[in-house]
C-alpha cells in the first residue's frame, strides 16, 4: 500500500532537552497514540491498562533502511495474527494501522535528525472493565506507535559484526507452544529478561541462547539463530519459536545465494560442531556468533557464510550496515562527549 507522508495539521513538533547520552537541544518526537499524534512525554498507558496488569500486548518492531520502513507490511500482519490469537480487536484495519504508521514516521523525519527509526507498535486491549468508572464507562484498546532514533542501538554493533558475539546456554527455558504459542510477539516476556540475566552473569555481553525443556535450540531472546553444519545452513522449526521476519528474509537470500536453510532440531552437540552461527533480527540483521558457552563456533571467526549473507544484506537494503554501525559510533561519541565534559 502506497500513501502520503504528511503532519496532519493539528500537530505541533515542541523543542524538548530530555535526550539520552546528550543534554544538547533536540526537536521533540511524537507519538500515535488512540488515534491522537502526541508528544512523547502526553503518550501515557494507564495503570489499570491489561498490559500492565498481565503483560496482555502485542508489539512489534519494525525499522528504517534510508528512513523507509523495511518490510512493514510483515510486521503488520504478524501483529493482527497476534491480535486474532488473544482476541484484541484494535478497532483499526491493517491498512489504517499502515498509513498511521506512514504518517507517525513522517512527523518524526526532523526528530531523527537523519538516523534510521525504530518504530515500535503496541496494542493492548485497554484498562480493565473493573475501573471502567474511571473512563467515565468509555474503555477501549490502547494504540501505540513510536519512533526512536537508532543511534545508541547501532553504535555497539560495528565490532561485534567484525568479531562475532558470544551466546551462552541459561538454565531458563524458553516457553512451549502449548502454554503459549511464542509467534505471537507479546510483552509476557519476563522469562527473556531472566535468560537475559543469567546469561550475563557468565559475560556481562554475552547474548542468552534458550532451548526447550529437551535441551534443543529454540531461539535468543529475540532474535533467531543459525547454524552452518556438515555443509548445510540449519535453524530451528516454527514450532517453538518466533517466526521472525528478518529470518524469513536471510532465509531467501541465502535461497538466492544458492544455500538454501533446512529446519531442523538440534542441541549443544551440533552447535560444538558447527562452522558458523549467526543470529537474525530487525535491528541487527545480521550477527555472527562466534563463541558460545565459552567455546569458539568454528575457527572463533565470522565464518564465510555469514559474511556473505551481511554483504546481499547489505545490497538488498541499500545501505551497508557494518560502515553505517561505524558511523553511527562515531556520532554518538561526538554526542556524548560535551556531557561527559559537564559532568567533569
Amino acid at each position: 500500500m502506497k500513501s502520503s507522508i504528511h503532519a496532519p495539521p493539528c500537530c505541533t513538533i515542541i523543542s524538548d532537552t530530555a535526550h539520552i547520552g546528550t543534554k544538547a537541544p533536540v526537536t521533540a518526537r511524537t507519538v500515535y497514540f488512540n488515534g491522537r499524534y502526541v508528544s512523547e512525554q502526553e503518550a501515557r498507558v494507564s495503570i489499570f491498562d491489561s498490559a500492565l496488569m498481565f503483560g496482555d500486548m502485542v508489539f512489534d518492531m519494525t525499522r528504517t533502511y534510508r528512513q523507509q520502513p523495511f518490510r512493514l507490511r510483515h510486521h503488520l500482519e504478524r501483529i493482527y495474527a497476534g491480535l486474532r490469537y488473544f482476541e484484541i480487536d484494535c478497532r483499526m484495519t491493517i491498512d489504517e494501522m499502515e498509513e498511521a504508521t506512514l504518517q507517525t514516521l513522517a512527523l518524526n523525519l526532523d526528530a531523527l535528525e537523519g538516523a534510521e527509526a525504530q518504530i515500535m507498535h503496541n496494542v493492548s486491549r485497554g484498562p480493565l472493565g473493573v475501573y471502567k468508572s474511571v473512563f467515565d464507562g468509555n474503555l477501549q484498546p490502547t494504540v501505540t506507535i513510536n519512533c526512536w532514533p537508532y543511534w545508541w542501538h547501532l553504535a555497539p554493533y560495528g565490532q561485534m559484526y567484525r568479531n562475532g558475539v558470544h551466546a551462552v546456554i541459561p538454565g531458563q527455558h524458553s516457553v512451549p507452544a502449548h502454554l503459549i504459542d511464542p509467534k505471537v510477539k507479546n510483552r509476557s516476556r519476563v522469562y527473556y529478561q531472566m535468560a537475559n540475566m543469567q546469561a550475563q552473569k557468565v559475560d556481562p555481553k554475552a547474548w542468552a541462547l534458550l532451548t526447550d525443556d529437551q535441551g534443543l535450540v529454540t531461539e535468543g531472546t529475540g532474535f533467531n539463530f543459525f547454524l552452518v553444519y556438515k555443509c548445510r545452513i540449519i535453524t530451528p522449526p516454527g514450532r517453538n519459536i518466533l517466526v521472525g521476519v528478518s529470518r524469513g528474509a536471510a532465509m531467501e537470500l541465502l535461497e538466492k545465494l544458492g544455500m538454501p536453510v533446512v529446519e531442523q532440531e538440534f542441541g549443544h552437540y551440533e552447535i560444538i560442531n558447527a562452522d558458523e552461527a549467526f543470529f537474525t533480527a530487525t535491528s541487527f540483521a545480521i550477527m555472527p556468533v562466534t563463541k558460545v558457552n565459552g567455546r569458539a563456533v568454528g575457527d572463533g571467526k565470522p565464518g564465510p557464510v555469514t559474511k556473505k549473507l551481511i554483504e546481499a544484506w547489505s545490497t538488498m537494503v541499500g545501505v551497508d550496515i557494518v560502515a553505517q554501525a561505524d558511523e553511527y559510533a562515531k556520532r554518538v561519541a561526538e554526542m556524548e562527549q560535551p556531557a561527559a565534559m559537564a559532568a567533569r
